[in-house]
């Protein structure tokens, strides 16, 4: 979650920060963010994945970068484990793994994933949404606070749920392709429940690499529901909104992937795999 930083600073300091600010049209909150990641050496504007999301639907299913690595790179995100066994949610930097049967875990750090995508959140802005009726509802408001089709989003939103459907990929061998594999995967419907969604917007043109459009998981405020995210409804969300404009990309080095075909259009499958509504 987000921290409130107090400090003092000189009046000359200041001059430049709000003429910056003015010339910009940047606030000064994302200024001071964005200096303080760069001093830190941390890329809160840089999206991390593992593999591709081509990868992932061809049944790519083996792991190849560690949690503990993961975490390394960003501390909001979402995946899944070697296998395809369960989903993964990033968030407040710790890892958890919403698994089939419908516990939740948090990850070990050994534990291996073949397909997440991180950041180091640092919200540029927030809002407040009303009466959300469904997922689509709340992808289309989440449309007209993205500031390019062309730009990568990274989202945080916390609020309590009337409903909300999920579903956990089933554990999965290497080689059954991703709609297959999520042909019998798990669903779950909670009510009047408090939690969080993580996630992201990916632009058409990544979607070799990444997942064009929307990408959301969700987890409880308890730590103890999660999963990827169907449908929901709620009266009240705040909504966090990360704009990004690096990715960084660790391209798997198993002998299946090397020499796997990912030339292919993978995003009828995409559309019917990740974004598939369920009332």
């Amino acid at each position: 979650m987000p921290h409130n930083l107090h400090v003092q600073i000189s009046t000359a300091l200041w001059e430049a920060l709000a003429e910056r600010s003015r010339m910009s049209g940047q606030t000064v909150s994302h200024i001071v963010q964005a200096a303080l990641a760069e001093t830190l050496d941390l890329a809160h504007e840089s999206m991390y994945q593992v593999s591709t999301s081509a990868a992932l639907v061809e049944g790519l299913y083996q792991g190849c970068v560690t949690v503990a690595d993961l975490r390394m790179h960003g501390d909001v995100g979402l995946g899944t484990f070697e296998d395809l066994d369960g989903e993964m949610i990033v968030i407040d930097g710790r890892c958890f793994q919403a698994r089939s049967d419908g516990s939740v875990v948090e990850a070990d750090d050994s534990a291996l994933t073949p397909f997440a995508t991180v950041v180091n959140f640092a919200p540029d802005r927030i809002s407040e949404f009303a009466d959300v009726d469904s997922l689509a509802d709340l992808e289309g408001r989440l449309d007209a606070h993205r500031t390019s089709d062309n730009a990568m989003v990274s989202f945080r939103i916390t609020g309590r749920f009337a409903s909300v459907r999920l579903r956990t990929a089933c554990k999965t061998p290497s080689g059954v392709s991703l709609a297959d594999a999520t042909a019998h995967q798990a669903n779950f419907d909670f009510e009047d429940i408090t939690g969080s969604l993580v996630g992201f917007w990916s632009p058409d043109y990544i979607k070799s690499i990444s997942i064009p459009g929307y990408h959301l998981h969700f987890i409880s405020s308890d730590r103890q529901h999660g999963g990827h995210v169907l449908n929901l409804q709620t009266p009240q969300l705040q909504v966090e909104i990360n704009d990004m404009n690096h990715v960084h990309l660790a391209v798997p080095e198993t002998d299946a992937f090397l020499h796997a075909d990912l030339a292919g259009d993978h995003a009828a499958a995409l559309e019917v795999i990740e974004r598939e509504r369920q009332a």
